[in-house]
């Protein structure tokens, strides 16, 4: 039986991740989180899962998953999974694009929501303020949920509540769903930075301050700074 009001979350350790868990802890009565261990470059952010999930911590939140995918870093030829310079592809796309990597990941919560009874799956993915990877995309998601439950006979819904967010308002949105202490806990306690770098926590969070994920952060902190400014 699946519960109607049971969630998975894909909590990878980011920022959206960390806002997407406090949404479904808001709207759903029992919500189960799930991360993967793909060989990324940045893997420092699952340690900061559980930092994250202490902090949400409350009788909503159940078990925590943790699935490896050493399949990406086999297959090889991008920054998130090697040790090479980040820079733009011919295509435009940045090398950190992990091609089929949110496609998969949604394949496997979608596998894992069913054994546990989930109906609801949710993830950060974003068209508004990213890096322009194609998986992230709405069409992207909308397809795979209705190819996901062709293909495994369910009724599951992919819910991506930051599609149409910048990082501005993705900022707002942890404001208003935990206020300052949510957004604190965020800021400190998520990581965004490719790089994996967590040796100087800036005003918007730790990272390198250069790469795509960590001028993305910090753009949105900025402008978001602007209106709590005293």
């Amino acid at each position: 039986m699946m519960r109607d009001d049971g969630a998975l979350v894909l909590l990878s350790g980011g920022q959206d991740s960390a806002t997407c868990l406090a949404w479904a802890l808001d709207r759903f009565g029992h919500v189960e989180t799930l991360g993967f261990d793909y060989g990324q470059r940045h893997r420092v952010e699952l340690a900061c899962r559980d930092t994250l999930r202490a902090g949400m911590a409350g009788p909503r939140l159940g078990p925590d998953h943790t699935l490896s995918i050493p399949t990406f870093a086999e297959i090889g030829g991008t920054a998130l999974t090697e040790q090479v310079e980040i820079a733009m592809r011919a295509d435009g796309l940045p090398n950190t694009f992990v091609p089929g990597r949110n496609i998969v990941f949604l394949t496997f919560a979608a596998a894992l929501a069913t054994r546990r009874g989930l109906k609801h799956i949710v993830a950060g993915m974003c068209e508004t303020d990213y890096s322009g990877y194609p998986d992230c995309r709405d069409d992207t998601i909308k397809a795979l949920q209705a190819t996901l439950n062709l293909g495994m006979a369910t009724r599951l819904v992919l819910h991506t509540p930051l599609m149409w967010r910048d990082k501005k308002q993705t900022w707002e949105l942890a404001e208003a769903l935990g206020g300052a202490p949510l957004v604190e806990l965020i800021r400190r306690e998520s990581h965004s930075c490719y790089k994996g770098e967590r040796g100087v926590l800036h005003d918007w969070g730790y990272g390198c301050g250069a790469c795509p994920a960590c001028e993305l952060r910090e753009k949105g902190w900025r402008a978001y700074a602007v209106g709590h400014e005293h």
